[in-house]
């Protein structure tokens, strides 16, 4: 493919722009823009979805199911950002590292889902141990995560920097009838088969991810230690370019995690922390929101797609 022309449909939103910025003053390919007065006429976006070669999807939900059903060009290619197709059959899950063949998967595919910002965090950690049988897969997981506050989108952002930014709240856990829309998505792809209890928060930073999810040893199958659960992470991603396994002996030295630490990156970073004595384990992962939990992920998954 000589230059391939990508239209990123809803390139003023959050992760758009993060889009738009990290694919601006590449050479190997054209981006489609719209102008401003047409950004919102259907029959227009539909045209240029359709004059694409790739067409990115940064749109609410429904939008995007009705901008995925406007492409009647059987060579465009779609990348959906929003959360619409992430457990549709016919789409693959863009996370390449998900495992062996899933980057190849992408590369071949029309339709794309990029993950969610909770789900990358919970699926990279949990979907190689049940795999791997250290996990079962009806364990009763419990995922905990803090986001910046642009996981919210523009009315969040503008919430912490708009003229009454000062008045945002430092906390703020949601989500409290747990029922997040994330939650099947994590469930799908990690291989579980019980539902998750997900609990989200935000926190007054702009972007970043802390996320957690507790183990008790003592209903794992015998023999399981966190040095095993370690190991196989360390097995799962070696090799990979954008996901790193914090080593057994550096993790013990740590006192904090920093949501901020990945900020501007396409990295994912997982550590296995845990009290033998006890017979407990924490699974930690740390990303960007905007990066390997959207705009980071998107970008990966376009090369792919561009390469194949």
């Amino acid at each position: 493919m000589t230059h391939p022309l990508v239209f990123i449909d809803g390139d003023q939103g959050t992760t758009g722009l993060q889009i738009h910025e990290r694919l601006h003053g590449r050479t190997d390919l054209r981006l489609l823009t719209l102008p401003e007065a047409e950004r919102k006429d259907p029959q227009r976006r539909a045209e240029a979805i359709n004059a694409s070669d790739v067409a990115i999807l940064c749109l609410p939900d429904e939008a995007a199911r009705q901008a995925a059903a406007s492409v009647v060009n059987p060579s465009v290619r779609v990348i959906d950002a929003s959360s619409a197709h992430r457990t549709t059959p016919g789409w693959v899950y863009g996370f390449p590292e998900m495992d062996t063949a899933q980057a190849d998967k992408i590369a071949q595919a029309k339709r794309v889902t990029n993950p969610g910002c909770y789900p990358t965090g919970a699926i990279a950690l949990l979907r190689p141990l049940i795999h791997a049988g250290l996990v079962p897969a009806d364990y009763p997981a419990v995922v905990h995560a803090v986001s910046g506050y642009s996981g919210g989108g523009r009315a969040s952002v503008e919430a912490y920097e708009g003229p009454d930014g000062a008045k945002g709240p430092a906390f703020q856990l949601y989500g409290l009838g747990l029922a997040h829309k994330h939650t099947p998505e994590i469930e799908a792809h990690a291989g579980l088969t019980q539902r998750p209890v997900f609990v989200p928060a935000y926190g007054a930073f702009r972007q970043g991810i802390v996320l957690t999810i507790a183990l008790h040893l003592r209903l794992l199958p015998a023999g399981v230690t966190r040095q095993g659960l370690h190991d196989c992470l360390q097995r799962h991603y070696a090799g990979t370019s954008h996901v790193q396994v914090v080593d057994n002996q550096e993790a013990q030295g740590h006192t904090h995690l920093d949501p901020q630490a990945l900020n501007g990156t396409n990295d994912l970073r997982l550590a296995v922390y845990g009290n033998e004595a006890h017979g407990q384990v924490l699974l930690t992962a740390v990303f960007d929101n905007l990066g390997k939990g959207a705009s980071g992920a998107a970008v990966q998954n376009l090369d792919l797609m561009l390469a194949a």
